[in-house]
């Protein structure tokens, strides 16, 4: 095709996420046809105001086998857009070391945040060539530096250095009762990684016998340092019947009971994992490992846990060494989460199959710990954040001229580079349902799913109806004139707040997490912009009221300016912050059939999502009786029948969205019978529980299983 004709259609492509796709061949034309006018041509395009184009000819640079590429590349770590200085680290990955760049590359690692994960993810790969430059370079940035944070950076990167240079300053600062107990907990991590030194292994055993945080890592560590924990720890003594699916998602706390469903990332995606784990172990699958965060005497607690189960469904607790941060912003987290989770697979004592579902740390982490056991891996696929890219593309929220600036928040580019990355590399990708699936997949993430077939395997997710169906008796009952059940009272007592000739309207409600993506606070606009604020009240399930994350607070924030905080009871907006799941699902049931006294009956849903891949809530909504308001692509288009079961929107257009919740209010309204009800039920009965679900990974996974076993065949035993 030629750089410049490359180059051209980047600039021209109508859609971002288009130019993101492009890019790819800007950059293979770049590697075959490397020259001084292609370093020209993209030197150029590097300094271009459309920030698209300048990320693109970044990584174009790196496919340039020349010294001048690698000058390039090195200066602009030094650049004043600071989305470029990101993507230079990140590019840099794939060259070899150049001591000129290593000190910047430490700077910002020291400085944290995304693109300090980038710099040290280059630092790691160019240790193998030249750890000693690298732990030398580390070394030097300790010295006079006094910020704990920054400290436990550079001391982390210092343990991704193979060798014995990296040991000692490990061990020195392990054991300094003077260092700040965070950055040693960071070398304490370290030395767990570094077997057969007895130096490091008495050091650790001294500290384990402490009390406190340091003392719980130096467990764990002590843990990691067993080259066998079946044998050290007594795990794996009878032999597993069946396979041993790991799943995970590590920005939530998953429990059994659900108990922190809708606060923070506590979304739709735990309860689906702890729902889907209960269902696969009640058929084929022996053994099902949840991983999710949690405290350093959390997972030393579930080491024993996981390594001595057999069957059934048990969690895994991953500890971060900080507290909670939002999706977002835990790509830093990197090391850690990539440490702990090799302790549980391997305490595991034999995982068959490992099961990711996001682009992102956990993910990111998890993958790279899969390809060192060997374990397979399954990948759900989806068009994410490709479709977050194309709702803000087509609402005018998202431009070639600020994509950068929105690149450093919500790293567009780097997740839509891990789903290709894990895409090609999984055993076997799952995929959603959508409209035009193939197409989807074509345009957004650049996959033809047409090309192989038998690698891909289309599976909706699904719910328990049990729960739902446990919610919709009681809410009957109670409209009915029974007693309210606690959960039940429990909302009549939030409701109690609203001005009395409010008790009598019914409730539009949504639930989910108080995130951008959620379109929360595009709900409340929609709502409080017309004349709905005059025809029902507004209850949002979610989020963590009383210690917001940044994410809520931004949420909050863009509420409160629409109705201020005060008075929003007054004016019909209800804010309830998460609840346990089964709460939830007896309180969407009255929005369907009422709560005497406090809502009027035959309430609506509206999910409000820029983007849906699927739709837990949704789902569950539907098989309540309600009728839903949702976006109108993704897996909510496949199962939403326009104007029977609710009624699809763009919902990145707040007008848009408004019409659609006026009109399925409306709608619901004048239904005088339950039989667009029991339709909406039967929809998601037909195709959509959690048992159906079950049953099709159990397909993928005992087929991926024995394609492994196939293969495995033809590898030449070692002498």
């Amino acid at each position: 095709m030629g750089i410049q004709t490359s180059l051209d259609a980047v600039v021209q492509a109508d859609r971002i996420v288009d130019s993101m796709r492009l890019a790819d061949d800007l950059a293979f034309e770049a590697g075959r046809d490397g020259g001084v006018r292609t370093l020209r041509v993209l030197g150029a395009a590097v300094q271009s105001d459309d920030q698209v184009v300048a990320i693109a000819a970044t990584h174009a640079l790196a496919e340039v086998f020349d010294m001048q590429a690698d000058l390039a590349l090195s200066e602009l770590l030094s650049s004043d857009r600071p989305y470029l200085r990101e993507h230079a680290a990140w590019a840099l990955g794939s060259r070899l070391p150049r001591f000129d760049t290593i000190g910047r590359l430490i700077g910002q690692v020291a400085a944290g945040g995304f693109g300090g994960m980038l710099a040290q993810r280059t630092l790691e790969q160019w240790s193998s060539a030249s750890p000693e430059h690298i732990a030398i370079g580390l070394e030097g940035a300790l010295l006079g530096l006094d910020d704990p944070g920054a400290r436990f950076r550079l001391v982390e990167s210092l343990g991704l250095v193979r060798g014995r240079i990296a040991s000692r300053p490990l061990l020195r600062i392990a054991t300094d009762p003077a260092e700040d107990e965070t950055v040693r907990v960071s070398a304490v991590s370290a030395l767990g990684q570094r077997r057969g030194d007895a130096a490091i292994e008495k050091a650790l055993r001294s500290l384990a016998e402490g009390d406190g945080f340091l003392a719980d890592v130096a467990r764990l560590a002590v843990v990691d340092l067993s080259p066998d924990l079946s044998t050290e720890y007594g795990f794996g003594a009878e032999p597993r019947d069946g396979l041993t699916i790991a799943q995970l998602f590590l920005n939530a706390d998953i429990d059994a009971e659900l108990s922190q469903a809708g606060s923070g990332d506590n979304g739709g995606i735990a309860t689906l994992l702890v729902r889907l784990g209960d269902a696969l172990v009640a058929g084929p699958v022996a053994r099902v490992l949840t991983l999710s965060r949690g405290t350093a005497a959390s997972a030393l607690e579930s080491v024993s846990e996981v390594g001595l189960s057999r069957a059934g469904h048990v969690y895994g607790r991953i500890p971060l060494l900080r507290g909670p941060v939002e999706s977002a912003n835990a790509w830093p987290l990197r090391v850690t989460a990539r440490r702990g989770i090799r302790r549980m697979l391997r305490a595991a004592g034999g995982v068959d199959m490992l099961h990711l579902r996001m682009a992102d740390v956990g993910s990111l982490a998890a993958f790279d710990v899969a390809r060192e056991l060997d374990i397979p891996v399954v990948f759900t696929v989806a068009p994410d954040p490709h479709a977050v890219i194309n709702s803000l593309d087509l609402a005018g929220r998202l431009t070639r001229s600020n994509f950068g600036e929105a690149d450093l928040v919500d790293h567009f580019w780097f997740r839509s580079r891990l789903v290709q990355q894990l895409a090609a590399n999984s055993a076997h990708t799952v995929l959603f349902p959508r409209p035009q699936l193939q197409r989807d997949m074509r345009e957004l993430v650049g996959i033809d799913i047409t090309a192989h077939p038998e690698r891909h395997t289309i599976v909706p997710e699904g719910i328990d109806l049990d729960v739902v169906d446990r919610a919709v008796a009681e809410a009957a009952d109670h409209a009915a004139g029974r007693p309210a059940t606690p959960a039940l009272a429990e909302l009549a007592t939030l409701l109690e707040g609203l001005p009395p000739e409010r008790r009598e309207l019914p409730l539009l409600v949504s639930v989910g997490r108080f995130h951008r993506v959620k379109g929360m606070a595009s709900i409340v606009e929609a709502w409080a912009g017309g004349p709905l604020r005059e025809t029902a009240n507004l209850l949002l399930i979610g989020g963590n009221l009383d210690r917001p994350s940044a994410d809520e607070r931004e949420q909050l924030g863009l509420m409160d300016a629409i109705i201020p905080a005060d008075d929003r009871l007054a004016h019909g907006l209800v804010l309830s912050g998460h609840r346990p799941n089964d709460t939830v699902a007896r309180w969407v049931a009255a929005a369907r059939f009422g709560l005497p006294g406090r809502a009027a009956p035959r309430g609506a849903y509206v999910c409000g999502s820029l983007k849906e891949e699927f739709g837990i809530a949704l789902l569950e909504a539907m098989a309540t009786g309600l009728l839903v308001v949702a976006p109108d692509g993704g897996g909510p288009a496949t199962y939403v029948q326009q104007g029977v079961t609710g009624f699809l929107a763009p919902t990145w257009d707040v007008r848009q969205l408004r019409s659609a919740m006026e009109t399925a209010l409306a709608a619901a309204q004048s239904e005088t019978t339950d039989e667009r009800a029991a339709a909406s039920r039967a929809t998601v009965e037909a195709s959509f529980t959690i048992q159906s679900m079950a049953r099709s990974l159990s397909e993928v996974y005992d087929g991926v299983h024995r394609e492994e076993r196939e293969r495995g065949d033809w590898l030449v035993p070692l002498p």
